[in-house]
């Protein structure tokens, strides 16, 4: 019997129940938004996800960066795996430089506590 590897992303729910995550998709152009949907795509069904597309980020409390170039563009999603096979994207943002911006990753971090403060 053949079973296959699943992950499943979800966008990360403030307490109002409004995502961040969606609202920033929201804003790009259709294109744009398709690349990155079938990157999360590949997320969610690739047992080992190239690193191009995805990889933990050091010194950050287990924070993960999803990366997606399309023509000039460099988009960034950052977020938390909650168990083994769900990953929860907390914040994106357009991609201005090659260092991933530190108040980005102190958002996802925040946006993590909260997570599971409002889980217990």
């Amino acid at each position: 019997m053949l079973t296959l590897f699943m992950r499943e992303v979800n966008f990360y729910k403030s307490e109002s129940g409004k995502s961040p995550v969606a609202d920033y998709l929201d804003l790009l152009d259709g294109k744009h938004a398709q690349k990155i949907a079938w990157v999360l795509e590949l997320i969610e069904e690739l047992p080992k996800v190239p690193k191009q597309y995805f990889k933990k980020l050091t010194n950050t409390e287990d924070i993960w960066e999803i990366r997606i170039v399309f023509s000039n563009n460099t988009f960034r999603l950052l977020g938390f795996f909650e168990t083994n096979r769900n990953f929860l994207v907390t914040n994106g943002f357009t991609k201005k430089s090659q260092k991933t911006p530190l108040s980005e990753i102190k958002l996802a971090e925040e946006r993590k506590r909260n997570f599971y403060k409002r889980k217990k």
